[in-house]
C-alpha cells in the first residue's frame, strides 16, 4: 500500500514553493515576532509581583501550556499539510507554502533563519496573546487561565525551533540531551511523519500527543466529517489527486487502534463465554 502511494505521489516543485517567501511575508513576520514578544512581555510584567501569582500556579501553567501546545501544533500542521492550497490569496503563501515546501525539501528549515522560522507561529499566536494580556487578574482563577495562555503560546511560538532542530544532522548538545530524553521533539520521533504520505505524528511541539490521538483515530475521524460535509479530498493540492483519493479510500474503511484492540477483546471474551464448562468428575 505505502509503496502504491509513494509512486502515486505528485508533489510540487520545491524550488517554486521556496519562491513564494516574499518580501512582504517577511515583513509581515517581522512584526508578529516584534507584536508578540511586547505582549508577551506585558503579561509577564503583569504576572510578576501579582497578589494571586504564585510559584504553583506559574509552574503548573507552564507544564499544561506545554502539553496543550503540542496538541494545537498538531492541529494546525494537520491544517495545514491536509487541506487547501497554495494558490489561495494570502493564506495559500502565507501559511500552507510552508508545510508543503517542508514534505518536497524535509532540510528546507534548516536554512531558514529566525524570523522566517518562528514569524508564522508568531502572527497565529497574537489573538490569544491579546486574550493573555487583557484579562483580569482580580482572583487565582483568572491569574492562572492567563498564565496559562501565555505558556501555551510561547510554546507554540518555539515549535518551529524545535522542529527546526529535530531536522539538523548535529543539533546543539543542549538540544540533543532534550532530544533524547524526550522534553522537546525527538528526529527519530518526528520520522514517523516524514514517510509518505504524511498523514500521522502531526505534533512536533514535543510529540506526547501523537501515540494517543493515533490509537483513538482522532485526525482520520476528522478528515471523514470534513470530507461528508464539503466533498473536499484530504491531501489532494499536496499529494496529487490519485494518491488522495487512494489514500482516503484506505483510510475511510480503516478502524482506530483503540476500537479494534476493543472488538478483539470482546471477541475474545465472547469466546470464552460459549466454551463448554469442563464435566464435573464423579469423587
Amino acid at each position: 500500500m505505502k509503496n502504491e502511494l509513494k509512486n502515486q505521489l505528485r508533489q510540487q516543485d520545491a524550488t517554486a514553493l521556496a519562491q513564494g517567501y516574499s518580501p512582504a511575508i517577511r515583513a509581515m513576520e517581522i512584526a508578529s515576532i516584534l507584536a508578540f514578544v511586547t505582549l508577551e512581555a506585558a503579561l509577564v510584567w503583569r504576572l510578576w509581583g501579582g497578589p494571586h501569582t504564585g510559584p504553583w500556579l506559574v509552574v503548573s501553567a507552564l507544564l499544561l501550556g506545554y502539553l496543550a501546545a503540542d496538541f494545537v501544533s498538531g492541529i494546525v500542521h494537520w491544517m495545514g499539510d491536509t487541506w487547501g492550497s497554495t494558490e489561495m490569496p494570502v493564506l495559500g503563501k502565507a501559511f500552507i507554502r510552508p508545510f508543503r515546501e517542508h514534505h518536497v525539501d524535509a532540510k528546507a528549515i534548516t536554512r531558514h533563519d529566525f524570523v522566517e522560522t518562528n514569524g508564522n507561529n508568531c502572527l497565529v499566536s497574537l489573538p490569544a496573546a491579546l486574550l493573555a494580556v487583557a484579562l483580569p487578574h482580580s482572583s487565582p482563577g483568572w491569574v492562572f487561565v492567563s498564565a496559562f495562555l501565555g505558556a501555551m503560546i510561547f510554546w507554540v511560538m518555539a515549535t518551529n525551533q524545535f522542529h527546526k532542530w529535530s531536522h539538523l544532522e548535529e543539533p546543539p548538545a543542549l538540544i540533543g540531551f532534550l532530544q533524547r530524553i524526550h522534553l522537546v521533539l525527538p528526529p527519530d520521533h518526528h520520522q514517523v511523519h516524514h514517510t509518505a504520505p504524511y498523514n500521522k505524528y502531526y505534533c512536533i511541539t514535543v510529540g506526547w500527543m501523537n501515540k494517543p490521538l493515533a490509537m483513538i483515530g482522532f485526525f482520520t475521524a476528522l478528515e471523514r466529517l470534513i470530507t461528508a460535509v464539503t466533498g473536499a479530498i484530504p491531501r489532494r493540492d499536496d499529494i496529487g489527486t490519485e494518491a488522495a483519493l487512494e489514500l482516503f479510500a484506505v483510510t475511510a474503511s480503516a478502524e482506530s487502534p483503540v476500537v479494534q484492540v476493543a472488538k478483539e477483546l470482546l471477541e475474545a471474551a465472547s469466546v470464552e463465554e460459549t466454551k463448554p464448562a469442563a464435566p464435573v468428575q464423579p469423587s
